[in-house]
């Protein structure tokens, strides 16, 4: 079991804390922790792209000249995407880039962050937290 230094508010060192090795004491996989990462950054994306295809342009309702007999090309409306102020063939539409990942999956890197915590001595335990007031400064202080 790993063995964490305990702290009270004023910093000094009154013990010390063994922590559960099935948590704590893992091996970190670091595929799964960045793959919790990434879903988390996906998530956050907003996804509110958008351009107008040719059916949300405005005008190009009658067809602009007759099917046959004149020589040109034959086209059906001015707001056809080849034509200047047509709509966007492919462009973006909304859409949500948020998914998720199996419930043991999330947990196996929430166990891999804690892990690689205790194995880099970035974990600080503390006896009690107690404050007088909820204020920025004494939480600095601490």
């Amino acid at each position: 079991m790993p063995k964490v230094a305990l702290y009270n508010v004023s910093g000094a060192q009154v013990g010390e804390v063994e922590l559960s090795d099935a948590v704590f004491g893992i091996e970190p996989h670091t595929h799964v922790l960045h793959e919790a990462v990434l879903m988390q950054q996906a998530s956050e994306r907003q996804g509110t792209h958008k351009v107008k295809g040719r059916s949300e342009v405005s005008g190009g309702g009658r067809k602009p000249w007759r099917q046959k007999g004149t020589g040109r090309a034959r086209h059906g409306s001015i707001r056809a995407p080849q034509w200047k102020g047509g709509g966007t063939v492919f462009g973006p539409t909304p859409r949500s880039y948020a998914y998720s990942l199996p419930k043991k999956v999330r947990r196996l890197a929430i166990k891999s962050a804690l892990s690689s915590k205790v194995i880099d001595n970035d974990i600080i335990v503390l006896d009690q937290l107690s404050m007088s007031q909820p204020k920025t400064k004494e939480f600095v202080a601490i």
